[in-house]
């Protein structure tokens, strides 16, 4: 795979991109600042493509100052993607980062062969798709950043108060629970029930993978009462702790 440097005048490359795909005409890339370069017939591999559309008919992407065409992406796994349109490889490295750029570029036959990998599978399938029957998910874990926040003015640490209720069964012991918190109520943020098989546990793990990954660290632990907490054996609640530094 060529990534050295080449000049190739813009008006040449802008004529290319216009000849028939059977040519198959040598494009030039500058994809986020990697340079590489391929043939029209490889970028058009799949017609439906995102990644097609750019190169069919009339160009749809600006140049660069040598003529190569520029595509506003991190180019450091585009070699992984050439590398499947010309003879169907799969990666074996940076998988994740491989299938954030399939899915980019609409390469639906390396976007499915991913997601029966490992890396992908366990996210995509299982994780995610637990995560997608939990209410409310995604916004609740912008309410705990928010609330951390909130509480670091001059301090090392702050801290959330977090409810998991797995069950039905749980919500309705809640509201005896929460009464007896020795916390502000108002600031509790809650998650479930839900109906999936990830336990209370597997539930957390992932609010503190989602959290960290946004660059925050934390850690969790179960919240235990200053003063005789009766409900403490429903283990609903847990607290997450934010170190900024």
């Amino acid at each position: 795979m060529n990534q050295s440097e080449y000049k190739s005048p813009g008006k040449q490359c802008t004529t290319n991109l216009q000849l028939d795909s059977q040519h198959s005409p040598v494009v030039q890339l500058n994809v986020g600042g990697r340079l590489y370069s391929t043939s029209l017939g490889t970028l058009r591999r799949f017609p439906s493509s995102k990644l097609a559309e750019m190169f069919n008919g009339q160009p749809k992407l600006r140049t660069d100052a040598e003529g190569r065409y520029f595509i506003d992406r991190d180019g450091t796994h585009f070699r992984h993607v050439l590398e499947f349109l010309r003879t169907q490889r799969l990666p074996t490295e940076n998988v994740p980062e491989v299938y954030k750029e399939a899915l980019f570029y609409d390469i639906e036959p390396l976007a499915k062969q991913l997601e029966d990998s490992p890396q992908i599978f366990g996210e995509v399938v299982g994780r995610q798709q637990f995560l997608a029957r939990v209410p409310n998910y995604r916004e609740n874990l912008e309410v705990i950043i928010r609330i951390a926040r909130a509480e670091a003015m001059a301090a090392r640490h702050s801290s959330v108060i977090v409810s998991v209720l797995r069950t039905e069964e749980d919500s309705a012991r809640y509201n005896d629970a929460i009464n007896s918190l020795d916390a502000d109520k108002e600031s509790v943020v809650r998650f479930g029930p839900w109906k999936a098989s990830p336990t209370a546990m597997d539930l957390l793990d992932c609010v503190k993978m989602d959290i960290e990954a946004k660059g925050y660290k934390i850690s969790y632990q179960q919240h235990v009462a200053d003063k005789g907490f009766r409900f403490k054996s429903y283990d609903f609640f847990y607290k997450f702790i934010f170190t900024w530094w």
